[in-house]
C-alpha cells in the first residue's frame, strides 16, 4: 500500500503544479487585450490574439496529443492483426495540421473570426449556425468524456484508487483553471503538460525495454514470437477501409474548434500557419514513445511478469496496454512518472475541449442567435457557466456511459461528414447559400448514420457494397455479438455527397429565385432574394462594433450572394476583401 500512497502523492504534486501554472497564467495575462479595446470575452476565447510561437506551438500540439492519442497509438501498435500499419492517428493528425495550415489557417485568421462557427453564421445565418453547432458540440463533449474515462481507468491500474474520485478531481482542476484564465491558462498549462508527457514516457521506455520479459522489439517487428508482428500489414481487401479511416483523420481533424481556437489566437495569419506546421512535427515526435510502448507490449512474455500468464489482449484490456506496461515492466517510481504523463495528456485535451464548446455556445448561440445586445460582462458569465456545465456533462458521461468511445467515434465521423464539406463551401466555393447548406447537412447525416455504428450497436439501414456480417466474442463472458462491417469507404463518400449536394442545391435555389421561376416570397430562409435587407444584415452582424453600413452594398444586385465579411478586419486592420462583391 506504501507504493500506492507514493503514487498518490506524485499525482497530487503534479496536479498542484498544473493548477498553479494555470492560475499564474491567468494573473499574468489578466489585462491582455483590454488596453487595445478588445472585449474581455474575446480575450478569453482567443487570448488577445497575441499567442507567440513557443507557447502557441505547444498548445497547438496539445490539440491532438491527449490521453486518447497516446493510449490509442500504443493500443493500435500492440493489437494482433493491427500493428503500426493501422496506427493512423499520428500520421493522420499530423497531416491534418499541415493541410489546415496550408489552406484553412490563413483565411480564418486574416478575416478576424473568433470561433469556427463565425463564417457559417456570417453566410448561412443563425439557424444554420445552430445546426452546425450540434455535431461540433457533441464532438468536443464526447472527446472530453472519453479521455476522462481513460484517465480514471489508468489511475485505477497503477495507483489502485477509485475511478470516480480520480475522474472528478481531474475534471475539477481542469475546469477551475479554465474558468479563471480561459485560453491563456489552457495554453500555458499545455506547455507544462507536454513536457510531462514527453519526459514521463521517455523515462519509462528504457526501463521497459530492459525488462527480462521483453524480447528484442526489432525481432518481434517482423517475426511471430508471442503474437503476430507489431509492424502489422494492410491486406489488399482492407485497402478501402484503411483509406477511408485515414481520410477521416486527415481531413476530419481540421474542422474542430480546439484547432481553430489556436489558429485564431495567433498574433498573425502567417504565425497561424507556422504554428500548424510546428504542431504537425510535434504530433509525430510525441507519438514515438507510445509506438515503442505498444511494441514492447507485443514483445512481452506476460507469464514472467506480475501481470500474469494471460496477455492483455485475451482479457479485453488492449486499450490499457500503456498503463499496464508502465505498471508491470517498470520500477514503481518510473511508472509514476509515466502516470503523470498520462494525466497531463488527458488534462491538456479536456480543458481545450471544454473551453472550445463554451466559446461556441456563448458567442454563436447565446450572443449572435438570441442576445445580440448582450454586454461583454454577460457573455463572460455565460462562458463561465457553460465551462462548468459542459465540464460537468463530460465528467458525468465518463462515469456513467459505457460506450463513450463509441459516441466519440460517431461524433467525430459527423464532424468529418457534415462540418468539413460545409467549411470548404463557406471558405472556397462562392455562391453557396443556406438551402445548399441544409441539403448537405441532411445528405451527409443520412448517409453516415445509415451505415450504422457497431461500437454503439447501431444497426445500418443502408448496406453499402462489400458489406459483411461479422461476429465478435467477448473473451471473458464468451458472449457472441453479430454486427455488420461496412468495407466500402462510406464515410468519405458521405462527405463528398454532402459537399456536392451543398453546391448543387445552392446553385439550383439561386437559379430558381433569380430567374423568377420561384416567387421571392418562397425564399423563407432569406438566403437568395432577401440577403441584403437591413433586417438580415442586423441579424448576421457578427461583431458589436459594426464597421459596415448598408450603403456599401447599395450597388450590389439582390441576386448576388453578398457577404458580411466586412464586419471583420485582417491583421493589418483593413476591411476584409471578401466583403466586396462583384458587380454586374
Amino acid at each position: 500500500m506504501a507504493i500506492h500512497l507514493d503514487g498518490l502523492l506524485a499525482i497530487v504534486i503534479f496536479y498542484v503544479l498544473i493548477l498553479m501554472v494555470g492560475i499564474w497564467a491567468a494573473w499574468k495575462n489578466k489585462g491582455s487585450g483590454i488596453s487595445e479595446g478588445t472585449d474581455r470575452s474575446e480575450t478569453i476565447m482567443v487570448g488577445g490574439r497575441d499567442i507567440g510561437l513557443f507557447v502557441g506551438g505547444f498548445t497547438m500540439t496539445a490539440t491532438w496529443v491527449g490521453g486518447g492519442y497516446i493510449n490509442g497509438t500504443a493500443e493500435s501498435v500492440y493489437l494482433p492483426g493491427s500493428g503500426l500499419a493501422w496506427a493512423q492517428a499520428p500520421f493522420g493528425y499530423a497531416l491534418s495540421l499541415v493541410v489546415g495550415g496550408l489552406f484553412f489557417a490563413k483565411p480564418m485568421r486574416s478575416r478576424g473570426y473568433v470561433t469556427m462557427l463565425d463564417p457559417f453564421q456570417q453566410l448561412y445565418g443563425k439557424r444554420m449556425g445552430g445546426l452546425l453547432f450540434i455535431p461540433a458540440l457533441l464532438g468536443e463533449i464526447f472527446w472530453s468524456a472519453a479521455i476522462l474515462s481513460a484517465l480514471g481507468a489508468t489511475l485505477s491500474v497503477i495507483v489502485d484508487i477509485n475511478i470516480s474520485i480520480s475522474v472528478v478531481i481531474s475534471a475539477l482542476i481542469a475546469i477551475f483553471y479554465t474558468l479563471v484564465g480561459g485560453l491563456y491558462s489552457v495554453a500555458y498549462t499545455d506547455v507544462v503538460q507536454l513536457f510531462c508527457i514527453f519526459i514521463g514516457l521517455w523515462i519509462s521506455v528504457p526501463f521497459a525495454l530492459s525488462n527480462p520479459a521483453v524480447s528484442d522489439i526489432g525481432v518481434t517487428a517482423v517475426n511471430t514470437v508471442f503474437q503476430s508482428p507489431w509492424l502489422g500489414e494492410i491486406d489488399p481487401s482492407d485497402g478501402w477501409m484503411w483509406a477511408d479511416n485515414f481520410c477521416l483523420l486527415m481531413l476530419g481533424g481540421i474542422p474542430w474548434q480546439v484547432y481553430f481556437q489556436r489558429v485564431l489566437s495567433a498574433s498573425s495569419a502567417s504565425y497561424a500557419q507556422v504554428l500548424s506546421f510546428l504542431a504537425a512535427f510535434g504530433c509525430l515526435v510525441m507519438a514515438v514513445p507510445s509506438v515503442l510502448i505498444g511494441a514492447i507490449g507485443a514483445s512481452t512474455d506476460w507469464n514472467q511478469t506480475s501481470y500474469g500468464p494471460v496477455p492483455p489482449v485475451e482479457k479485453d484490456e488492449s486499450d490499457m496496454i500503456l498503463p499496464i506496461v508502465l505498471q508491470h515492466l517498470c520500477p514503481p517510481f518510473v511508472s509514476f512518472f509515466g502516470l503523470g504523463a498520462v494525466s497531463a495528456a488527458v488534462m491538456s485535451s479536456a480543458d481545450s475541449s471544454i473551453l472550445s464548446a463554451s466559446s461556441m455556445f456563448a458567442r454563436n448561440i447565446y450572443q449572435l442567435a438570441f442576445r445580440q445586445s448582450a454586454s461583454d460582462r454577460e457573455i463572460v458569465w455565460v462562458m463561465r457557466i457553460t465551462i462548468f456545465v459542459f465540464g460537468a456533462l463530460a465528467t458525468a458521461m465518463a462515469l456513467l456511459t459505457g460506450s463513450v468511445y463509441g459516441l466519440w467515434y460517431l461524433s467525430s465521423d459527423l464532424v468529418y461528414v457534415i462540418i468539413f464539406p460545409q467549411l470548404l463551401c463557406v471558405l472556397f466555393i462562392k455562391g453557396t447559400n443556406t438551402y445548399g447548406s441544409v441539403a448537405g447537412y441532411v445528405f451527409g447525416l443520412l448517409l453516415r448514420v445509415g451505415g450504422g455504428e457497431p461500437y454503439l450497436r447501431l444497426p445500418p439501414f443502408i448496406y453499402y457494397p462489400g458489406w459483411q456480417m461479422r461476429q465478435k466474442e467477448q473473451r471473458l463472458t464468451r458472449e457472441v455479438e453479430h454486427f455488420v462491417e461496412q468495407r466500402f469507404p462510406y464515410k468519405t463518400v458521405s462527405m463528398l455527397a454532402s459537399l456536392l449536394s451543398n453546391a448543387a442545391f445552392s446553385y439550383a435555389a439561386k437559379y430558381l429565385f433569380e430567374s423568377g421561376t420561384l416567387s421571392p416570397k418562397y425564399d423563407f430562409l432569406d438566403a437568395v432574394v432577401s440577403r441584403h435587407s437591413k433586417e438580415t444584415m442586423d441579424k448576421t452582424t457578427l461583431v458589436a462594433h459594426d464597421n459596415i453600413v448598408l450603403s456599401e452594398l447599395a450597388a450590389v444586385k439582390p441576386r448576388h450572394g453578398g457577404s458580411v465579411a466586412g464586419t471583420f478586419v485582417n491583421d493589418e486592420g483593413e476591411v476584409s476583401p471578401d466583403s466586396c462583391t462583384e458587380h454586374q
